[in-house]
């Protein structure tokens, strides 16, 4: 029992990271390899052959009978049509045909049932057959008789092409077209002006709001909460309450930047290009601000007021103390807020999204806003989720940036 205590006592600290740990794993390493899966396949949900992830040749067998009926349906409607006994023995020759072709294919593939892997030769012998019915279907609508459902006829049949299943591992092609993308390098670089413009000006207030909150000084916490209610705000209801703001018509902000030059007219605010993404700033700087200064409150109310002090005993005045105290200190703050806020800001979508769309002509576009047109607009989920690895490996080099920039010791380093 003792060695069970002792065993808990020494590990415990692991035990309790945990659940942690498994919640990480479900939902976000899990995610992450899916995705990165995707990456690597033509993944398309509006493509039958491509809506489904196969490394090498499969048949659909459901779909091919499917045709069959239908081909049969159709045969006998223009069985019921033609006029000449010539024609008529014709199809009914033909729909004794399509029964031996369909128990060809069904021998084939091994009687099976459902979607099915095949090889190459499989499918070659298969295609033969196929060929042969659209060469007999041919014949038929040569024949010089009356028909209802040629159209309709050779439009089904096509669906025996669509039967077969390619293989869709195509490698780092989507990669490759990531590169060659315009649009991805357009919407990359707004998303890059926007996350430097508003996590700067959203660290400068925050550690400005943070150092007023970190003073004692009456009512410090009613400021603090009163700081807090942008924040606590969900974003996409901020996002609305800006749109307001920024209306064209009646929205204050709008007329008065109008008034003060800023813009021309105040439908400007949201229809041109630099003055949307000047609006989405301002928007996401009001609204995220408090969430940096309450990180910075942290680290500030860690550093000891001794050192303080200590070091107006010595002679420094505030700027000394900010610049060689407050500073050096609080950099483990700093680092975690801005990896956090940058994180998040890399990602905007949701901001974006209620105020402009992307618009106007897709000039607010984030990278964010275009994988999810890509995927569930196109349901181009191949493509999408290789855009989206790129993101991360993006927020891996910003990351990456911001340790070595601050200086931030790494546990194990």
């Amino acid at each position: 029992m003792n060695k069970i205590l002792k065993f808990f006592d020494r590990h415990l600290a692991y035990i309790m990271i945990i659940p942690a740990i498994i919640l990480i794993l479900l939902f976000s390493i899990l995610p992450i390899v899916e995705s990165l899966k995707y990456a690597f396949f033509d993944f398309q949900l509006n493509d039958q052959k491509k809506s489904g992830i196969y490394m090498s040749s499969n048949y659909n067998i459901p779909l091919a009978e499917e045709t069959f009926e239908y081909i049969d349906y159709y045969l006998e409607i223009e069985e019921s049509a033609v006029q000449k006994s010539e024609t008529s023995q014709y199809i009914i020759q033909l729909r004794g045909d399509m029964k031996n072709y369909q128990q060809e294919i069904n021998s084939i593939l091994g009687n099976k049932s459902g979607i099915v892997e095949t090889n190459e030769e499989n499918i070659a012998a298969i295609k033969k057959i196929n060929t042969d019915i659209y060469s007999a279907l041919g014949k038929l609508y040569e024949k010089d008789d009356v028909f209802n459902s040629e159209e309709d006829m050779l439009a089904v049949a096509s669906e025996l092409d669509t039967s077969i299943i390619d293989s869709n591992f195509i490698g780092l092609d989507n990669f490759k077209q990531i590169l060659r993308d315009t649009r991805v390098v357009y919407t990359l670089t707004v998303t890059l002006i926007f996350t430097v413009i508003s996590v700067f000006f959203e660290l400068v207030l925050g550690l400005l709001l943070a150092l007023i909150m970190n003073k004692a000084m009456k009512g410090r916490g009613l400021i603090r909460t009163i700081s807090l209610i942008p924040w606590a705000i969900p974003t996409s209801v901020a996002a609305l309450m800006w749109a307001y703001l920024y209306n064209g018509s009646s929205g204050i902000v709008a007329n008065v930047f109008s008034t003060i030059g800023i813009i021309d007219q105040p439908t400007d605010l949201l229809l041109t290009a630099k003055a949307a993404i000047g609006a989405i700033i301002t928007a996401d700087v009001w609204k995220t601000t408090p969430y940096m200064a309450l990180l910075l409150l942290a680290g500030l109310q860690v550093i000891p007021n001794s050192l303080y002090e200590s070091s107006s005993l010595d002679g420094a005045n505030k700027l000394k103390q900010f610049k060689h105290i407050t500073l050096p200190l609080l950099k483990p703050s700093i680092f975690v807020a801005l990896l956090f806020r940058t994180l998040d800001a890399f990602r905007v979508f949701d901001l974006i999204w209620v105020l402009t769309g992307g618009g106007p002509g897709g000039t607010t576009e984030s990278i964010s806003i275009y994988a999810y047109k890509v995927m569930f607009a196109q349901t181009r989920f191949g493509y999408g989720s290789a855009m989206v690895l790129i993101m991360a490996i993006a927020v891996g080099i910003i990351s990456y940036a911001y340790i070595k920039i601050l200086d931030v010791k790494i546990i194990g380093e």
